[in-house]
């Protein structure tokens, strides 16, 4: 397969856990009347493999332009006998956020499967690792319930890593400066709930996989996308509650910020009461006028600096009586 086909690569499952590489969309052509079923993934941005789906993978008109849909939201539709799916992964690739999810469209029914991506997604990194080791799905139905199960697989080490940010940030909230833990917290959200406005929709997808009555699709396949369906719950209530500790975290600081402002306003409030008596009899004997007591005496300097020592000190002992501090 090459690269101007725009076919990533083929297989063709034996239905015994087996699958053999095509070479060509010559050989995918002639392998499609076998026992089994095959596996075409494709580059989205790749003008050939748009026109392999619309004229060579026997894809119904209807069908092609949600199979190429450029912003696909998480679904799971019947149409006749096959499925249009689109599913979404974390993004796992080097240098990228975790919550810039990659996403995956699909068409499964019981001799084909075509998946179109724009991006590398590990869950299919690990499908063809298990084809390497002949540990093949028999079924497409089995290869639909697989590749959910491993996209959400490996959301978990994600969501795991997030909340134990959050634990360690509450461990430090006494210790920690409170700005640190605020930016900190704040991104937290910002990823918490990006992740889960992805997941959730997804969480209908695979419920509506579980209630599937299709012929290819049996009970087995049923029982672990419920399975799946029950972990993307979870991880929906994972990241609510990430998010809403992230809010209580979040109040908690401002209140410790809003109090520790409070009280030095009240410590600054306490030293203008105290000094505002004092600036203004220094104000009043720094008139330049006649009369002011003491002004020809060598003595005046200290007897003022002695009064309003007094007079400080009087202040104090009314405030400390009054309870003011």
């Amino acid at each position: 397969m090459s690269e101007e086909d725009g076919i990533i690569c083929a297989y063709a499952f034996d239905g015994q856990g087996a699958a053999k590489p095509l070479a060509s969309p010559e050989e995918i052509a002639a392998s499609r009347g076998r026992p089994g079923f095959i596996w075409v993934p494709l580059q989205l941005d790749n003008e050939r493999a748009r026109d392999w789906i619309a004229g060579e993978s026997g894809l119904e008109s209807p069908i092609v332009p949600a199979v190429l849909n450029e912003t696909p939201r998480p679904r799971c539709d019947i149409h006749e006998n096959g499925l249009i799916v689109s599913l979404r992964g974390v993004n796992l690739n080097p240098g990228a956020e975790p919550h810039d999810m990659v996403s995956i469209r699909m068409w499964v029914d019981e001799r084909l499967v075509i998946s179109v991506r724009r991006r590398v997604l590990m869950a299919i990194k690990d499908i063809r690792d298990d084809i390497a080791r002949a540990s093949a799905a028999r079924t497409s139905a089995a290869f639909l319930a697989e590749l959910a199960g491993k996209l959400v697989a490996r959301m978990d080490p994600v969501l795991t890593d997030l909340d134990d940010q959050v634990d360690a940030l509450e461990d430090r909230l006494l210790t920690a400066p409170s700005r640190e833990i605020r930016t900190r917290l704040g991104a937290i959200r910002r990823q918490a709930v990006a992740l889960r406005r992805h997941i959730a929709p997804q969480r209908e997808a695979t419920a509506r996989m579980v209630l599937l009555t299709l012929p290819w699709v049996g009970h087995a396949e049923r029982d672990r996308l419920r399975e799946v369906n029950d972990r993307i719950t979870r991880y929906v209530e994972d990241l609510d509650s990430i998010r809403e500790r992230a809010a209580v975290m979040q109040d908690e600081v401002a209140d410790r910020v809003a109090e520790q402002t409070n009280r030095n306003m009240y410590l600054l409030s306490i030293v203008a009461a105290v000094f505002l008596p004092l600036g203004l009899i220094t104000g009043l004997l720094g008139v330049n006028v006649g009369g002011i007591p003491g002004s020809g005496a060598s003595w005046g300097f200290v007897a003022v600096c002695a009064m309003l020592g007094v007079i400080a000190i009087a202040e104090i002992l009314f405030l400390r009586r009054r309870r003011w501090f």
